[in-house]
Parts: C-alpha cells; sequence; structure tokens
C-alpha cells in the first residue's frame, strides 16, 4: 500500500499551527504563572520588579498568612462557599425541573412559554425595574438576594431540555406503563441519561457563582454577608487592601504599602483555586454534554 507523504506546504502548515498553539498555551498560562509565583515571593522585592515573573522573589508565605488571619477573607470565603452551595443546588433543581416539563411532548403551551422564556436571553427591563422588583420582595440585604434573582441561565435551560428531548420518549412510556410517576422518572430515568449535560451546567452554574459579584455590590450593605469576588473588587479594583495588612503589621512599625501587592496576588489565588480544583473532573463531559445539548432547538 503505497503511503501518503505529506508536501513542504504540509510540514509548513504543521509548524505554523505548532507554533501558534504554543504562543496561545504561554498567552494563557503566563498570568497565572505569574500570579502564583508572586503570591510566594518576598514583598519588598516584588514592589521593585516589573515585568511577568518566571520564577520566585525568594520565597514566603507571609501574604497567605495575612489573608487567612484576616477575619474580612475568611467570613467573605465562607460566604461564597454558602452562596456556591446554595445557589448551586437551587439552579440545578429547577432547571431540571424546567427542562424536564418543557421537553414533554405533550405539554400544553410548551412553545408559548418557551417563547417568553427565550426572549428575555435579548430584552430585559433594566437595572432599575430590577432593583425594585428585588427590593419589593423583601430580598434587600438578605442572602437570597445573591441567589435567587440569578437561579436559572436561560441558556442552561435551553441546553438542559433539548438534551432531555433527544431521549427516546419509548422509555418514558414503559415507566408509565410501570406506574412511575413523573418525579420516578425524572430521577431514576432522564437525569442519569443526561449525565454529562448536568456536569457541564453545573460547572457553568458554579463558575458564575463563584465569579458573581455584582448583584452582592447592589442589593448588600452587612459586609458580613460579602461574597469573596467583592471583597476581591475592593483589593484589585478599588486598590483597598490595608484592612488586610494593618492588623498583622501595624505593631512592627514595617511600612505596610510594601505589602499591598502581596496581598492582592494571594486573594487572586485563593479565589481561583476551587475552580482550577473542580474543573479537571468535569472538563471530560465538555463536548459531550454540550454537543447532546445543541443538536436541535
Amino acid at each position: 500500500m503505497r503511503k501518503h507523504r505529506k508536501s513542504v506546504w504540509s510540514h509548513i502548515f504543521d509548524v505554523f499551527n505548532i507554533i501558534l498553539m504554543l504562543f496561545i498555551c504561554f498567552i494563557c498560562l503566563a498570568p497565572i504563572v505569574h500570579v502564583v509565583f508572586a503570591s510566594v515571593s518576598e514583598p519588598g522585592r516584588l514592589a521593585l520588579h516589573t515585568g511577568i515573573l518566571l520564577k520566585p522573589l525568594g520565597f514566603t508565605t507571609v501574604g497567605y498568612q495575612l489573608i487567612f488571619s484576616n477575619s474580612v477573607i475568611l467570613v467573605s470565603y465562607l460566604n461564597t462557599l454558602f452562596y456556591l452551595a446554595a445557589g448551586l443546588f437551587i439552579s440545578m433543581s429547577l432547571t431540571l425541573l424546567g427542562g424536564y416539563v418543557l421537553s414533554r411532548r405533550n405539554f400544553l403551551w410548551r412553545n408559548a412559554i418557551m417563547f417568553f422564556i427565550t426572549f428575555t436571553m435579548f430584552f430585559s427591563g433594566g437595572l432599575i425595574p430590577f432593583y425594585i422588583v428585588v427590593t419589593k420582595l423583601g430580598l434587600y440585604n438578605t442572602r437570597w438576594a445573591v441567589i435567587l434573582p440569578s437561579a436559572v441561565s436561560v441558556f442552561n435551560l435551553i441546553i438542559m431540555r433539548t438534551s432531555m428531548q433527544e431521549i427516546p420518549e419509548s422509555l418514558e412510556e414503559s415507566a408509565f406503563i410501570e406506574g412511575a410517576g413523573h418525579f420516578t422518572i425524572l430521577i431514576k430515568i432522564m437525569a442519569p441519561l443526561s449525565k454529562a449535560t448536568i456536569a457541564v451546567i453545573a460547572l457553568f452554574y458554579a463558575v458564575s457563582i463563584w465569579n458573581s459579584w455584582f448583584n452582592a455590590s447592589i442589593f448588600l450593605t452587612d459586609r458580613n454577608k460579602y461574597p469573596l469576588q467583592l471583597v476581591l473588587k475592593e483589593i484589585l479594583v478599588a486598590n483597598d487592601s490595608s484592612q488586610v495588612v494593618v492588623s498583622s503589621t501595624d505593631t512592627t512599625g514595617i511600612n505596610t504599602d510594601i505589602y499591598k501587592p502581596l496581598v492582592k496576588y494571594c486573594t487572586i489565588v485563593v479565589s481561583i483555586l476551587p475552580v482550577l480544583c473542580f474543573y479537571p473532573f468535569t472538563q471530560k463531559y465538555f463536548i459531550k454534554g454540550v454537543m447532546i445539548g445543541s443538536i436541535k432547538g
């Protein structure tokens, strides 16, 4: 059998692709490497350094000690874990129920209801009506103001609905003959067969909740309810990390300004670490889950 030999242009194209992919990888990894190395660098040398770090400037864990000894960071971290657990449970429950109901072919007004749900993806009432509705419902300055207003994503609901539509209708009919109800069918048939889609949507929700700060910034006035991302915003955007470093350095007579860049980098690492740990376990479901839910609308 004659072997197919690549042309010179094919080799050039492969080399170009490899160089391009390596360049993209460097662009993606360089900020992460820089932040990680900076978080364990000596604060004095870090304050004088410019450019991307390719190795730590010395080694110290004082930044992490300052963060984990500060009550503001700890409380906000626990708040974010609560928002993540409660929000993920509520969001996945509503998305599963909504996707199952809207995927039933004999459900009355299914297309009309789906039209109104999809309509909200393109048009909204704006920030002021949104604020008024949440306030009138009595959610202002409560933890529910962070969880409930963004509990369901229309995009995720459509993916879940489409995924369940791909499941053969004969399985549902067989279950009905055996005496199963809708809830049993959802838990024992639909959910296991949609495992890949559920894993992808759960990751979408988890990342969204973990990174969320806007609702908290406009609805929360009690700092004891702040999520970690809102505190991180104050440290990075408002450049206010004094609450973290003053309590640990105030009595030693050391200039606290040199600790502020170190605290920023350490806070970033602490905030992204859970997502980086969670992502590899769901990565294998990405292509399969999204493709299943995008075959047809």
